[in-house]
């Protein structure tokens, strides 16, 4: 079952994000190894959202972010953490995750990530 989105997380569309990220926004995709290996938008770093409390922190506050998950929920559950809870200010939601941006005939790589 769909949930409401949260208030005041800041959301951009797969055109608008990868748009962002053409211009040197940070793409992170917070999903878990298994669905990283299976699917992931090329350029986007793999940060596990059960591991944030690890790697938050080494964000750069001065570089718009865009957290991506399957379908926008996590995510924006993530962004509006970043926001409440460590102060971050240019941190978006990838609206519809990783559905939304292979629906839009956005980039995606399929397999075991290389590495």
């Amino acid at each position: 079952m769909l949930q409401p989105p949260l208030p005041d997380v800041p959301a951009v569309t797969p055109d608008e994000a990868a748009k962002m990220v053409g211009d040197g926004a940070l793409l992170i995709d917070i999903r878990e190894q298994k669905e990283w290996d299976m699917l992931r938008i090329p350029g986007a770093e793999f940060k596990p959202m059960s591991t944030i409390q690890e790697w938050f922190a080494d964000l750069p506050r001065d570089q718009d972010i865009i957290l991506q998950c399957r379908s926008g929920s996590r995510s924006a559950q993530a962004t509006h953490a970043l926001m409440t809870q460590a102060g971050f200010e240019r941190v978006f939601n990838l609206t519809g995750g990783i559905i939304a941006w292979h629906t839009a005939g956005l980039p995606i790589e399929r397999g075991s990530a290389p590495g």
